[in-house]
């Protein structure tokens, strides 16, 4: 039997199954990425250097993606020896993913790309079971 991998993923959290004949592992990976906050839209400032204590959007994104990278880097790292990969999620981590694995020349690997809603560790595990079973 061929090891397969399938994973759920979002910017907070991945859950990665994987199957072999060794049987099946799952891995929970928490990211650390900080959600960015948007600066409050209307109010004005109260103090007259409060734009000196903000942060610059460019340094918050540079952060964010920073962020994001070490989480993909870890992601990857569990799925890398796979033979086949199905990658699943409800929002954009699924497509960011898929290109960072393009990137590596590993989207070769990759079988599906799905959208799903929020979904519970065991239904994970079930679904990506019932798809390479297939």
């Amino acid at each position: 039997m061929e090891k397969t991998a399938g994973l759920w993923i979002d910017h907070r959290k991945a859950v990665i199954v994987v199957v072999s004949d060794k049987g099946e592992e799952t891995k929970v990976i928490e990211s650390k990425v900080e959600k960015q906050s948007a600066p409050s839209a209307g109010e004005p400032s109260t103090s007259p250097y409060e734009s000196h204590m903000v942060p610059a959007d460019d340094i918050l994104q540079r952060k964010f993606t920073d962020q994001l990278n070490t989480y993909y880097d870890e992601v990857i790292s569990l799925i890398r020896n796979a033979e086949a990969i199905l990658i699943f999620g409800p929002g954009e981590a699924k497509g960011e993913l898929k290109k960072r694995l393009e990137r590596d020349k590993l989207d070769g690997l990759i079988v599906a790309v799905e959208t799903v809603d929020d979904m519970t560790d065991r239904q994970i595990a079930a679904k990506v079971r019932e798809y390479f079973q297939k």
